[in-house]
């Protein structure tokens, strides 16, 4: 949480982690085989070490719900990506994973993607650059992370 929005700085109960991810592995396995991904779990030499997602979000760069979505609301896909092993980090294996994601994506006809993140994060910053995005929305000092203030960043992908 250090990387990916840091400003939530929510006590994570051990507990209640470990049943909500229990929930999510088990729902993933009576999904149907075609049913549209929006999470793919990232591994290295055997090990679990992140995943990349998706989600959706308004014309304001707002997250809103699948509900929402569903009911009307223009929605567009934004991606993500979270490693937590900081001694893979500077390997491409990040760079690589959201470009089969993008990659998947396109191949489901979407002409669009969006990534977000906080201009602290050069990191993801430098990845998103580097597969082709490029930034379409700034909110200035939106962000305050280790008592620094930063500005929020949307990119855009056109395919």
């Amino acid at each position: 949480m250090d990387w990916d929005a840091p400003w939530e700085t929510k006590a994570l109960d051990a507990d209640a982690v470990r049943n909500r991810w229990t929930k999510y592995y088990v729902a993933m396995r009576e999904r149907p085989d075609d049913a549209t991904r929006w999470r793919f779990e990232i591994e290295s030499e055997g090990q679990h070490i992140g995943w990349v997602s998706s989600y959706l979000i308004d014309a304001h760069y707002d997250w809103i719900s699948n509900k929402q979505a569903n009911n009307g609301k223009k929605a567009y896909r934004a991606i993500g990506i979270d490693i937590c092993e900081s001694n893979i980090w500077g390997r491409h294996i990040g760079t690589n994973a959201l470009r089969a994601f993008i990659r998947y994506y396109a191949e489901l006809g979407c002409r669009e993607l969006y990534t977000q993140t906080w201009s602290g994060n050069v990191r993801l910053i430098r990845v998103a650059e580097t597969l082709g995005f490029q930034e379409c929305n700034r909110l200035e000092g939106e962000r305050e992370v280790r008592g620094e203030t930063y500005d929020g960043l949307t990119f855009v992908l056109k395919m």
